[in-house]
């Protein structure tokens, strides 16, 4: 009898002129935590969705063989039934229902007389709570916690359902450091439990301290499995693109001229709370054709300046100078701020920066269509000439312009949010995170481009969470704290460790 718990056996999945999985073979042993990794579009989220009976038995060639049993599920409630349960990506909680509801929700706890018992229910979940570490009344609603905490929701309301198995597709990606090492510690927890874990993952720092095996996944077909003693980083890498990355990051050699832009004084208070200063006389410069990184921890003001910065799109008593070329400027709106040459690429590309259910060339048009009106209507010929010019400098893997944009891979998507403000042909492009949640090979492509539009004079500003990120490409970083600037570091003189140091400095009192 095999310790597996479970092995997919050539697995191929295909859909309407794409071969999505391609005699993809996975062994999973019982007790480990088994880790995923591939770019995006390689099939690892279509493989957890055959495992998990999204796409039903039939729909697929290949079998499963789950605790030594061959298993045909035919939807989502199958595999729940044999103790397989998959965490999405994006969070499958109701924010209007309390903790309890949604822990319960399908499966509710019932009295004698086949009505909810909602005192058990609230006791049972305060039990699960407790195993997650998460210390929340079971009555609070979802919209009032944070997506840390949501995330142990879902995986409080996993172990209601007895699981066996447990998929998180992503789990860390929108968490700050603090939730996300919570996180990964419940998972050593739930494996000392007797819980077998498949975490697909783009953090290879995460999945080289937690996992025991890798398999990596490329262009729909299994590369290898990596046993522990045998992982690193450069080999996943190499697995997952084809090729070695002997550089993470394209070779750089600046070309910095005159002072492109000039922030004096920025001061910008909560919107809610007039009181509450978010954003403290920040003094910050960019000159042409520089990359210059502002780091910090959540919470720091990064965006909230960002954003303050451009068109006042948040915060409230904004006040400030900002100087192009010298000559003060006004970005009292977000079309203000765009006529004036500056661009805003947000750290939410799917929420802010994009509308998903649009296709890509009016995607990347939206920000500049009166760059394309020709007696008062969008020229749709060159509407279209424009979007396929960007889909080809840019490399957005898609078929056509025509396509959705809520249908691309993460780093596809970013780089139509890039074609968009490009566009807008501005001076300055700030960068909020631009290459969170995609994959290695995409992030080498986006940092490509960020040196593209430095190289062409333009004043580059990058907001980043992951400071080798910010090492790596930039030419100078600003270090804030508590809405402050704490410091300024050329690149030659920055490292981890002093950044780190300026990034926790106390505001003076």
């Amino acid at each position: 009898m095999t310790t597996n718990i479970l092995e997919m056996r050539s697995i191929t999945k295909t859909f309407p002129g794409v071969k999505a999985l391609q005699d993809v073979t996975l062994e999973v042993a019982r007790g480990e935590i088994h880790a995923i990794c591939g770019e995006n579009g390689a099939g690892k989220s279509t493989l957890m969705k055959v495992l998990s009976g999204v796409y039903p038995h039939g729909t697929y060639e290949g079998d499963i063989v789950f605790e030594n049993e061959t298993v045909e599920f035919r939807d989502i409630r199958d595999s729940e039934a044999k103790g397989i349960v998959i965490i999405h990506q994006e969070l499958a909680l109701s924010p209007y229902l309390s903790i309890a509801e949604n822990i319960f929700l399908n499966n509710e706890v019932k009295g004698p007389l086949g009505l909810i018992d909602w005192n058990k229910s609230n006791q049972e979940a305060a039990k699960l709570l407790a195993r997650v570490g998460l210390r929340e009344n079971p009555t609070t609603k979802v919209m009032d916690i944070g997506v840390g905490k949501q995330q142990l929701v879902e995986i409080a309301k996993a172990l209601s359902k007895e699981v066996k198995l447990l998929i998180l597709d992503e789990p860390t990606a929108a968490l700050n450091d603090e939730d996300s090492a919570h996180l990964l510690d419940l998972m050593m927890h739930l494996k000392e439990q007797g819980i077998t874990s498949i975490i697909i993952s783009h953090k290879l720092n995460e999945i080289k301290k937690i996992s025991d095996t890798v398999t990596v996944i490329r262009d729909g077909k299994t590369i290898e499995t990596i046993a522990k003693a045998d992982v690193t980083e450069e080999r996943i890498i190499k697995d997952m693109v084809g090729r070695d990355l002997e550089h993470r990051y394209p070779d750089h050699t600046p070309h910095i001229g005159d002072e492109i832009l000039r922030v004096e004084n920025w001061t910008a208070h909560h919107p809610q709370d007039p009181t509450r200063v978010i954003v403290d006389n920040v003094n910050i410069n960019v000159r042409r054709g520089e990359i210059v990184g502002i780091a910090g921890l959540m919470g720091a003001g990064r965006t909230e300046f960002a954003m303050s910065l451009f068109g006042r799109s948040y915060g409230s008593r904004i006040s400030g100078k900002v100087f192009k070329n010298g000559t003060e400027i006004k970005t009292r709106t977000v079309s203000e701020a765009i006529e004036n040459g500056l661009a805003y690429a947000t750290e939410d590309r799917k929420t802010f920066g994009l509308n998903l259910i649009e296709d890509i060339k009016r995607n990347i048009s939206m920000a500049s269509l009166g760059k394309l009106v020709r007696g008062g209507l969008v020229d749709d010929n060159e509407e279209f000439k424009v979007a396929n010019e960007y889909r080809t400098s840019m490399n957005i893997k898609a078929p056509t312009v025509l396509a959705k944009t809520g249908k691309l891979s993460g780093g596809n998507q970013q780089k139509v949010v890039l074609s968009k403000w490009i566009y807008s042909d501005p001076d300055v492009l700030i960068l909020d995170e631009p290459t969170r949640g995609i994959d290695v090979g995409a992030k080498y492509e986006i940092y490509t481009i960020i040196n593209r539009l430095a190289a062409a004079g333009k004043g580059i500003i990058v907001i980043s969470s992951e400071l080798p990120e910010l090492l790596g490409i930039c030419d100078r970083i600003y270090a804030l704290s508590e809405g402050t600037i704490t410091g300024e570091l050329p690149i030659a003189e920055a490292n981890p460790e002093s950044l780190i140091k300026l990034m926790t400095m106390e505001k003076p009192s």
